[in-house]
């Protein structure tokens, strides 16, 4: 397991935004029910498999830098059975698409698959 650069703990941070997310969910129910139809929508098995689109999901939360999108994607990756290698391979892409930044957050996006592995197990 490598160290993440920050202190995060990705399973308490998704289970806070999961939480806040509820209340705005109470708030905003047609806005969330959208939300999560374009969401389900995007991420269901076409040409490109669920793995692949949760793979691009977190190269996009590195390249964002969304602390809970690491979180969510690689929780989703781990279920859906993706290995280090190939996170670690979609994540020199971003690397190399993002520069220094993308770095930073492509190693908190090892951790927080890390973390999600090891919760699965």
């Amino acid at each position: 397991m490598t160290a993440a650069l920050t202190t995060t703990d990705y399973k308490t941070l998704t289970r806070t935004i999961s939480s806040n997310v509820g209340e705005l969910r109470k708030s905003q129910p047609d806005v969330l029910q959208a939300f999560n139809a374009m969401g389900k929508a995007a991420l269901a098995p076409g040409v490109l498999d669920a793995k692949t689109k949760e793979l691009i999901a977190l190269a996009i939360g590195v390249a964002v830098r969304c602390d809970g999108c690491l979180g969510f994607h690689a929780q989703a990756l781990a279920r859906l059975g993706a290995t280090r290698e190939e996170v670690h391979e979609m994540l020199g892409v971003a690397v190399y698409m993002g520069g220094g930044p993308s770095l930073m957050y492509a190693a908190n996006a090892v951790a927080a698959f890390d973390e999600s592995t090891a919760a699965k197990a």
